[in-house]
């Protein structure tokens, strides 16, 4: 017997009603979206795919439509409940029903999301990039840096053209206490798929002016709250927490703290907190300065006041202390004039003794007490003689005696000695 040929639309057909039979109903699915793009009317297509959770390999894939008027609710329901872009790399919970069409081929058709799974799945994300941060030792370097005392000088990661980045130079120029703010602005793109990128290009360029920053500040304003995936990234949360300055975030988001809030020094919630706390900062400072002003004059004061006050004790005690003093030194002179008069009369008398002891060998060395002794002193020309060789015969020579002298002609003479 000759089988029934089908033509293909017979069989596609044939599908449509075997699939509509047994999958008539609506079914919530596990997926994660590929391939998200929408067209002019409105309408949504997508790829829904599953990956192998060891080898990240696909293991299923369904194409995927949104309706318009499904998706024109859909999309912004989903995106406000979790603050993240309908977009390609997130899962989702959908409800689906299953179409078969016998030109198209099999399509999921979405009516219905579920944003609590997204959420839990990027709570999930969120908290495998802090354990890995954590593991690796990084998670609170940058809370460990200590905020400057004066953090003037500020290093802005945000959009030009931001709303928020204009509030925050609002903010710090107009403080009520005028303090001098510097801020510099490193551009950087705050949504869509290249904030990681964008802004890690900006932490590159800052950190090589460390020295001319205090603090960074990445701020985020007027943009809608579904682009903050780009802050949920493990190489900018690995980079903000290792960084070497203080790094604060306000970008803009009430309801939870991206990975890069939970790394960062300080997180506010908007860019004009951020000009806040650091106006705060500066006010602390200048109370504290304020307050020690106040205690250095009342320091000074106080001192002043006792150093007067001894100043006129001491005043009132030099009368008494002069005339004691010149009492004292007047004692003592008189007790100095004492020792010496006393002094000099031992000294004078020693040296008087000495003197008559000195007179007394004078006395017994001089010629005329040897001449009394009967010695004589012969004298040629009236210089002593001392040596016959002196003498020649014929010479005249005196000779002194104790009493007189005689005038001799010399005859003769001899050089013997015994």
């Amino acid at each position: 017997m000759k089988q029934e040929t089908l033509t293909l639309f017979e069989l596609n057909a044939l599908v449509r009603q075997s699939l509509e039979q047994c999958l008539p109903d609506e079914y919530w699915i596990q997926a994660e979206l590929s391939d998200v793009r929408s067209n002019a009317t409105g309408h949504c297509y997508l790829e829904f795919v599953q990956k192998d959770p060891r080898s990240n390999n696909l293991i299923a894939k369904a194409r995927g439509t949104v309706w318009s008027n499904v998706y024109r609710l859909l999309k912004p329901y989903f995106e406000e409940a979790t603050g993240q872009l309908f977009a390609s790399g997130i899962k989702v919970l959908v409800k689906v029903t299953v179409q078969f069409h016998e030109l198209y081929g099999y399509t999921l058709t979405v009516q219905d999301i579920d944003p609590t799974y997204t959420l839990g799945d990027m709570a999930r994300r969120r908290r495998e990039i802090l354990r890995q941060l954590e593991e690796e030792g990084v998670l609170t370097l940058n809370k460990e840096l200590e905020m400057p005392v004066l953090p003037q000088r500020i290093a802005v990661i945000s959009s030009a053209t931001a709303a928020g980045y204009g509030d925050f130079c609002h903010q710090l120029q107009y403080n009520s206490r005028g303090f001098f703010f510097y801020t510099e602005l490193f551009s950087a793109l705050m949504q869509g798929n290249q904030v990681e990128e964008s802004v890690l290009a900006a932490l590159d360029c800052i950190n090589h002016r460390l020295d001319d920053f205090d603090v960074v500040v990445i701020i985020r304003g007027g943009g809608a709250t579904s682009d903050l995936s780009g802050f949920d990234t493990y190489l900018l949360a690995a980079a903000c927490a290792q960084f070497p300055l203080p790094i604060i975030t306000g970008i803009g988001h009430e309801r939870d703290d991206t990975v890069l809030d939970s790394v960062a020094h300080t997180r506010v919630k908007t860019p004009t907190a951020a000009a806040e706390l650091l106006i705060s900062r500066m006010d602390e400072a200048a109370d504290q300065l304020e307050y020690l002003s106040a205690r250095l004059q009342e320091g000074a004061s106080a001192f002043l006041e006792r150093e007067y006050r001894r100043l006129s004790s001491c005043q009132s005690r030099i009368p008494s202390l002069v005339v004691r003093r010149l009492s004292d030194a007047r004692l003592r002179l008189l007790t100095l004039h004492k020792d010496l008069m006393q002094s000099s009369t031992v000294m004078l008398s020693r040296q008087r003794h000495r003197l008559e002891l000195l007179q007394q060998r004078i006395s017994d060395a001089s010629p005329d007490k040897l001449l009394s002794r009967g010695y004589s002193i012969t004298l040629k020309n009236g210089i002593p003689v001392t040596d016959v060789s002196c003498i020649s015969p014929g010479d005249e020579i005196t000779t002194r005696l104790h009493k007189g002298e005689l005038t001799s002609i010399v005859n003769r003479k001899s050089n013997n000695r015994k």
